[in-house]
């Protein structure tokens, strides 16, 4: 069974954990360094339709604002999710989920983040 949960009464609080097996987490971890390159990409992408697009060809810029910017939207998701996901896995201190996590708002950053915590896969 790939997630097992299990539910624990503490001072009439339930608490959820997840019990996810070590063998899907170099997939997940592969996963999360396609995710991190594509959402740099996509971050550098809309910054140039943005800045050059926009002021040469408004019309462009306003045809490929919207899925540009759901294509970004989906994977700035999945980035924090894995992110925070793989933090319990990778058992990643809170300094190194906050740098992880800080690096999808900077552009250039994930493929930084891809070359020093993910480049060993």
């Amino acid at each position: 069974m790939l997630i097992v949960s299990e539910m624990t009464f503490l001072k009439s609080t339930i608490i959820i954990s997840f019990a996810v097996p070590k063998i899907k987490s170099h997939f997940m971890l592969k996963v999360f360094k396609n995710i991190a390159i594509l959402e740099g990409i996509s971050y550098l992408v809309l910054f140039f339709n943005m800045l050059y697009i926009k002021h040469s060809n408004i019309e462009l810029y306003h045809s490929l604002l919207n899925p540009l910017g759901m294509t970004h939207g989906l994977l700035f998701i999945g980035y924090v999710l894995l992110a925070v996901w793989l933090k319990k896995i990778q058992e990643w201190n809170n300094q190194t989920l906050i740098i992880i996590l800080g690096a999808s708002l900077l552009p250039f950053a994930t493929f930084y983040i891809e070359k020093k915590y993910l480049r060993k896969i």
